[in-house]
């Protein structure tokens, strides 16, 4: 799978909120992003990829792009 499989994934799964995701993207630019967002988000990609995440490495992702590139890891 693609960087760019995996970004369109990442993007799928926030279609219905017409968010522009973009590698530097994190909550901070993210209209009212809480730590739940931040909950569902892992859930979803988990679900999306059939991956799951370990607690220390869903402290490693600042942004979109470590997100992204920590799903690719997973993917290996």
């Amino acid at each position: 799978m693609t960087r760019s499989d995996v970004f369109r994934g990442v993007q799928d799964i926030y279609d219905e909120d017409n968010l522009d995701i973009r590698d530097s993207n994190n909550s901070d630019v993210i209209e009212d992003w809480d730590s739940l967002d931040r909950i569902n988000l892992v859930s979803a990609v988990e679900r999306e990829f059939q991956i799951k995440f370990a607690l220390d490495e869903l402290a490693t992702f600042q942004n979109y792009g470590s997100l992204i590139d920590l799903i690719i890891e997973k993917l290996k």
